[in-house]
């Protein structure tokens, strides 16, 4: 249910058009070709983005209890939202033009899809999970039909410009090895021989100490006789990573400390370390392997490359393609407050 009410506040963040049930007259803040977006249209659009951003956790709830931290998230997303429901209303009138429609038999499908993902089969469940959004069946249908006409018109005006040469891929291979290279590995095995406190304090027990670090130094003695370091460790760590022989890893080199670092540096796979002090007592580690970090061949990764270079220029074309629609089509604000808003970050917007 929460995908589902997740997949229905997206749809009012572009701006759902649901009408409100009372018959009331509608402030209209601005008309696109003839088609108007009001001002309660607006409001439902902010109040689902600040939805969107509290259950992203990218604003405090505590915010949207401060008449002055509530007016500057409010502030922090109507630009956007407000250029995002001028830019869906050509996109749908661009798919009118081009006859596309939700058919009886595609919003059947699609909604059984959803029921069946979410498990609301149960129609009582289903009809909860709408009325909390303040929705019905209808509502669900434009909603869904304007998400299909977006893609499809996204589809049709960007898709076939998305065909990634060779050339271009190698060329974007070449400038971005850090997304195909894989990072250093580390993969080790250890030993821990707790030191107990003194009479249950903090404080070191000098005699328990002494004899933990006699003990770490004949189990590393051991191991460097050839005994099997895996066995050593299930029977005498007082470490978790017992259970597995003392394995620990593989995990990124990055992630240990710089002392352990400085330490793994200077080994080499079958060495083992000399005793380490820890607020636990004394370790060992035995360096099993080292991964270098490795630039993934070009042909393993060439679907992935089209995929990250077609994302990028499905944004710029959709960016000009947008931008066509708005130099042809006849904007009126009613609003002159917003439509600067409007403006302002049309701006701001990257250029193709």
């Amino acid at each position: 249910m929460k995908k589902l009410l997740f997949v229905l506040t997206a749809a009012a963040v572009l701006g759902s058009g649901i009408a409100p049930r009372a018959e009331i007259i509608e402030q209209v803040l601005v008309k696109v070709n003839g088609d108007i977006i009001t001002k309660t249209e607006l409001e439902q659009a902010q109040v689902g983005a600040l939805r969107q951003r509290l259950n992203g956790q990218q604003i405090d709830p505590e915010t949207l209890k401060n008449d002055a931290q509530l007016k500057k998230a409010l502030a922090d997303v109507t630009p956007g939202i407000i250029v995002g429901m001028v830019d869906q209303l050509l996109l749908l009138q661009h798919g009118k033009e081009l006859n596309l429609h939700l058919t009886d038999d595609q919003f059947k499908q699609v909604v059984a899809n959803i029921r069946k993902d979410q498990g609301l089969q149960d129609d009582k469940k289903f009809q909860e999970a709408l009325a909390q959004e303040n929705m019905t069946m209808d509502d669900l249908r434009r909603s869904l039909e304007k998400q299909m006409i977006i893609e499809q018109v996204q589809r049709q005006e960007v898709g076939s410009k998305l065909t990634i040469t060779e050339e271009e891929a190698r060329q974007y291979y070449a400038r971005h090895p850090e997304e195909f290279t894989d990072p250093s590995t580390i993969t080790l095995r250890e030993i821990l021989v707790e030191v107990p406190s003194a009479s249950g304090g903090t404080a070191v027990n000098a005699a328990a100490d002494q004899e933990a670090l006699k003990k770490i130094d004949d189990l590393r003695a051991r191991a460097l006789r050839a005994e099997d370091f895996a066995k050593l460790a299930q029977e005498n760590s007082a470490s978790a990573s017992k259970a597995n022989g003392g394995l620990i890893g593989p995990f990124s080199h990055d992630d240990m400390s710089p002392a352990l670092q400085a330490m793994i540096d200077k080994m080499k796979p079958g060495e083992i370390s000399q005793p380490i002090r820890t607020p636990r007592g004394y370790q060992i580690f035995k360096l099993e392997s080292m991964k270098q970090a490795a630039l993934q061949p070009f042909d393993n990764v060439r679907d992935l490359i089209s995929e990250k270079v077609a994302g990028e220029r499905t944004q710029t074309e959709m960016r000009k393609f947008l931008a066509r629609l708005r130099t042809q089509a006849i904007i009126e604000w009613k609003n002159e407050e917003l439509k600067k808003v409007y403006e302002k970050q049309i701006a701001s917007e990257p250029v193709g």
